[in-house]
């Protein structure tokens, strides 16, 4: 099985949350197994590492290249099921535990997946087989208005009621089914001399729609919300994001933990009962480095943050 990915921030996200040899950890984004493969180097074999993945593509590649070693529990399952698939497994507290939001390479490359604008396929952008939601249905169920909505608040695509327009009247001609035809939908909304200028004219769409069909944003704030339950005292939580809409989730989750009083300047006493449960220990993002951004263009937006727990 190919299942060819360049792991982004690899070193960084590995040493930043690693401390114990015999630890537990867990890696919420298996993937192309990167960062897993590194941190399973540094484990003793005391050690415990569980994979996560709800691609069963990367669970089988996990499977084959990892298939001896017992210091691995791959869990086929979305990354939401954290907890209460470590408390399954008997595994609580963990600490270290990683998440790499990327779409790996293999579902970008893989034509049949349809996430990539760059080649015609149907449409589909469904990390998880088993969702019943597709970009197909999507596009050709939902309305203009939400639509636009989601171009607008998953894409930041400044074009997205005109194109959201153009979808409902190309579909009511004939229902859109693969990555080309929408591909040229959104080009024919695009004035000309906006498509001249910037990224791929579908970029911003496609990303909107993978995220609306995979609800990931969603499941990275419910994720989050499970983290510090999981982590053992002085346990880190690492994240790398790539686009702006996770960083801001990821890095106002951190600062919640931080428990800062949101109490009027007025009040006398604390009466909110913020209570600091981790520490920042990224005060600014940790950025890819330019001999990686050359080698790797796709980590050029990836942004880590770490916190720990107190």
């Amino acid at each position: 099985m190919e299942f060819h990915h360049i792991t982004v921030l690899l070193k960084e996200t590995v040493e930043g949350i690693f401390k114990d040899p015999s630890g537990v950890y867990v890696d919420c984004t298996l993937g192309g197994a990167g960062h897993t493969r590194l941190l399973l180097s540094k484990l003793s074999t005391e050690g415990k590492l569980i994979g996560f993945d709800q691609d069963p593509m990367a669970i089988a590649n996990a499977q084959e290249n990892f298939h001896e070693d017992e210091r691995l529990i791959l869990v086929n399952k979305n990354f939401e099921h954290l907890e209460e698939s470590l408390e399954t497994l008997k595994l609580m507290p963990v600490q270290g535990i990683y998440f790499d939001l990327g779409v790996s390479s293999p579902q970008l490359d893989e034509a049949e997946r349809g996430f990539s604008y760059m080649q015609d396929a149907e449409l589909d952008m469904r990390m998880n087989p088993e969702n019943p939601w597709t970009a197909r249905r999507l596009v050709n169920e939902w309305s203009a208005e939400q639509l636009a909505e989601i171009l607008w608040k998953y894409g930041e695509e400044k074009w997205s009621k005109r194109i959201a327009e153009f979808i409902v009247k190309a579909r009511d001609q004939k229902e859109i089914l693969t990555t080309g035809e929408l591909v040229e939908v959104i080009k024919s909304a695009i004035p000309a001399a906006a498509r001249r200028e910037g990224p791929h004219p579908a970029k911003r769409t496609f990303q909107a729609l993978r995220i609306a069909v995979n609800d990931e944003l969603g499941v990275l704030e419910r994720a989050l919300d499970q983290v510090i339950a999981c982590l053992g005292p002085g346990g880190r939580v690492g994240v790398i994001t790539f686009h702006s809409l996770e960083d801001r989730i990821v890095k106002e989750k951190m600062n919640s933990w931080r428990g800062r009083c949101t109490c009027p300047p007025s009040f006398p006493v604390c009466l909110c009962g913020a209570t600091p449960l981790a520490k920042v220990i990224t005060r600014k993002p940790i950025l890819p480095s330019a001999e990686e951004i050359e080698e790797n263009p796709r980590s050029r937006s990836a942004k880590l943050r770490i916190a720990e727990k107190l």
